[in-house]
């Protein structure tokens, strides 16, 4: 056993803390420890780490003399200082118990035989269970449940204030040494979220924050703040999450944006100044911000064949309405984006900001297009039914089937402004259009596109038929 008594504490090096956090609530910790060593073998007490820390993970090296300290042995003690933990570590020794009835005080001793929490093994693992203080007193009475104070005469070995990694370590000299402490922990996320506000004329303002969630057990105080965003691979452990109350605080916006690099393949964001993450605390960043981003609305309708014949049905639906701009450079952005929520605002005629809707997006390479589907409009309908279905026969050869099915879509659009629609059908089987009211373009294996243009006001319909064999 290590005696923490006459270990040497390895102190933390103001500023000298690295965090890194990945998506898949992970965080990796790096920082250097200033040690006074002694040539020879000796105790030495690491605290300040996560208490969710995987102590499978701790890596180690002397910056200063490289090569000149090993470590023989390492603990990681987790058992905390608690009312729970002392009682839990205090039954069968002795305890004085302090209780009032009316005005008088009853002050007893005697041997604790049940603290009012115990760990019990139900098969599914280990869960705390209230069993009820119960107190064997000098006289021989057994008290049950009482309330009042417990003095512990004792304090039960074993229990820390904090978390703590206990080293047997090695020296081939007597040294001020400089270690580098690094370690993987749970408890630490981040998401992506984004602000799309519509401006006039086609353009909307961009703004990207990262919210960051701390549950790890520590504090990081003026560390270097990196995000690592990209699906990486890791095991998953049966490891409990903390719990506890959350405070949020929102960071005021860099004056630059995170600065962003490839790694491996994946995506290092790095913040360009020191940041204090509290334990239990949600904390935002400013990411990125574009503005006058050229942006599209799309109205559009997607119907489906239905080769059933008499399955299909008759709709009256509104068109959808979706929002794609394109993330490079000539849209002042050109920055990877890492999955997260995209919300949309517009302004309206009061200059008030107003939400109209939100969507998901996947990690986004720069260049690539963005496309966010965030509602339905509200003046533009589609009604869409079949008009006609016949049977072809049957392939016996072939072993398939074969029908035409002819479709009626009826665009309405009752704004007082003009509007193009777009219309995707989406077909089954071997399929060829055979009749057509208006020009289109196969988009797909299985889709045609018709371009819809209305004036204020107008209705327009579009008429297909379609052949299948399946």
């Amino acid at each position: 056993m290590i005696g923490t008594l006459l270990a040497i504490h390895a102190l933390l090096q103001p500023g000298s803390t690295e965090v890194t956090v990945y998506n898949q609530g992970l965080g990796f910790i790096k920082d250097v420890r200033n040690l006074k060593l002694r040539k020879g073998t000796q105790n030495i007490v690491v605290e300040d780490v996560a208490q969710m820390i995987d102590a499978t993970s701790v890596g180690f090296k002397c910056l200063n003399n490289p090569g000149s300290v090993s470590i023989l042995e390492q603990n990681y003690q987790y058992d905390l200082i608690s009312p729970e933990a002392i009682l839990q570590k205090s039954v069968g020794k002795r305890i004085r118990f302090t209780r009032t009835m009316g005005t008088q005080k009853e002050s007893v001793e005697g041997v604790l035989l049940s603290s009012p929490t115990s760990v019990v093994n139900n098969g599914d693992g280990p869960t705390m269970q209230y069993n009820g203080l119960v107190i064997r007193t000098d006289d021989g009475r057994i008290l049950l449940s009482p309330e009042g104070e417990i003095d512990v005469l004792e304090m039960p070995e074993g229990l820390i204030s904090k978390p703590s990694l206990l080293w047997q370590v090695d020296s081939d000299r007597d040294q001020d040494a400089k270690m580098e402490l690094s370690y993987l922990t749970q408890g630490m996320k981040w998401s992506a979220n984004y602000v799309l506000t519509m401006g006039d004329g086609g353009s909307a303002d961009l703004q990207g924050w990262v919210t960051l969630d701390n549950q790890s057990g520590v504090s990081f105080d003026n560390a270097t703040l990196k995000l690592l965003a990209g699906d990486v691979n890791v095991v998953q452990n049966e490891i409990p999450m903390a719990t506890g109350g959350i405070a949020i605080k929102a960071a005021p916006a860099a004056k630059a944006p995170m600065s962003e690099e490839s790694l491996f393949e994946y995506h290092l964001y790095t913040l360009d100044r020191p940041a204090t993450v509290k334990n239990k605390e949600t904390k935002q960043l400013s990411l990125l911000e574009g503005f006058n981003i050229p942006v599209q609305k799309v109205l559009y309708y997607e119907g489906y064949a239905n080769m059933g014949g008499n399955e299909d049905e008759s709709k009256n639906e509104a068109a959808q309405v979706r929002i794609k701009f394109i993330n490079d450079k000539k849209s002042n952005l050109g920055m990877p984006m890492p999955a997260g929520k995209m919300r949309l605002y517009q302004r309206d005629s009061k200059g008030s900001v107003q939400f109209l809707g939100e969507d998901m997006i996947n990690h986004t390479p720069k260049d690539e297009k963005i496309s966010l589907e965030v509602g339905t409009a509200f003046d533009v309908r589609i009604d869409r039914k079949p008009t006609n279905y016949v049977k072809l026969g049957r392939d016996s050869k072939n072993n398939t089937n074969a029908a035409r099915i002819s479709y009626e879509l009826e665009v309405r659009n009752r704004k007082e402004e003009p509007v193009t629609v777009y219309l995707y059908e989406h077909e089954s089987g071997d399929w060829r259009v055979v009749e057509k009211s208006q020009d289109y373009i196969k988009d797909d294996a299985s889709t045609i596109v018709f371009e819809v243009r209305l004036a204020a006001g107008e209705t327009k319909k579009v008429t297909y038929s379609v052949e299948s064999k399946w």
